[in-house]
């Protein structure tokens, strides 16, 4: 066992997680800076637990720039009653909230990615020091896990909710279960291409039940897609039994697509200007050019195609209008 794993977290919350009622808090982190010694960052938290059962855990603000999974969680936190939740629901907003102020996809403090930080330390960096109290903290207290996820300033997506193939096949299904009751337009087998460090594999090692979104991009959130967050949410909590009322039918709202392999990604090979030639949720064949990447550098220069790799739909493209080379430019789906 090493120092970091004998030390204990440098986090208190301000809320008691194992009494009944609405408690509104913090996450207290120390963080000695230039304009505060003795400062502090304060993540905000609210737990509401009415007796016994399940446990969810809400996240959003993972990624600073990310902004249905806040819109949806402080909304629920402020109006979320204890005798509506039978079991308990842990509400963090957002969860790196040092990128969340700054509207950043890392953390300004120290440049970290919450979604591949984990399992954090407890004597690292601010951002390993959240991330390693969600490993050894909230992540065993929870049965469910939903971390709310869009485009940010650089990628946007078809909405959808999502979850992963698995090597435990019951629990891969009970995570598609809860994707079909979040009822998104779109629902997505998923496939990570960088999961060393994810919140999501921290969440999946310890048989926790995990979902996710995509809900849109570009670094804003709109009234489709926030609406789409809040009523997701609501539908997820329902069906776990969490939330008290009826179940809302979902069978055939929601269109099943699959990433199946690394062919779903389109990368760019030289940096420039993007010229779509396919839009979101349009049908494309493999080799078809989806986009072009201008130079910027001179006129009259070719442009550079890039193109799919197998037949599906575009799910997810960059954003904005400029990309670098080794920027993800296109992603296409297969429909089930």
């Amino acid at each position: 066992m090493t120092v970091s794993e004998l030390r204990p977290s440098a986090i208190s919350p301000t809320v008691d997680f194992s009494i009944n009622g609405v408690q509104h808090g913090f996450l207290r982190l120390p963080y000695s800076r230039d304009d505060s010694a003795w400062g502090s960052v304060m993540i905000p938290v609210t737990v509401v637990k009415n007796g016994d059962g399940p446990t969810a855990l809400l996240t959003g603000g993972n990624h600073g720039d990310e902004y249905e999974g806040p819109i949806a969680l402080f909304d629920l936190a402020r109006t979320l009653k204890a005798e509506d939740v039978a079991g308990r629901v842990i509400i963090l907003p957002a969860m790196n909230y040092p990128a969340f102020v700054s509207g950043t996809r890392t953390s300004p403090i120290d440049k970290g990615n919450m979604n591949r930080s984990f399992p954090g330390r407890p004597d690292g960096t601010v951002t390993q020091k959240i991330a390693d109290y969600f490993q050894r903290e909230l992540l065993p207290l929870a049965d469910i896990v939903l971390d709310f996820h869009s485009g940010g300033k650089t990628l946007d997506f078809l909405p959808f909710c999502a979850a992963h193939i698995l090597p435990d096949k019951e629990q891969e299904a009970r995570s598609f279960e809860l994707v079909d009751a979040f009822c998104a337009p779109y629902s997505m087998k998923m496939l990570e291409i960088d999961a060393v460090g994810m919140y999501d594999s921290a969440a999946e090692e310890m048989g926790k039940i995990f979902i996710t979104t995509e809900l849109g991009g570009g670094g804003t959130a709109t009234a489709k897609s926030a609406g789409i967050a809040k009523q997701g949410v609501a539908n997820v909590l329902r069906k776990a039994g969490i939330l008290k009322g009826e179940d809302r039918p979902t069978a055939g709202r929601t269109q099943w697509l699959d990433m199946p392999d690394g062919n779903c990604f389109s990368f760019a090979e030289e940096g420039g200007l993007i010229e779509p030639l396919v839009d979101m949720g349009e049908g494309v064949v493999a080799d078809q050019v989806v986009a072009r990447i201008h130079p910027i550098g001179k006129t009259g220069a070719a442009p550079t195609d890039v193109c799919a790799k197998m037949d599906g739909i575009l799910c997810a493209r960059h954003f904005p209008g400029l990309v670098k080379a080794g920027d993800c430019v296109a992603v296409v789906a297969v429909a089930v």
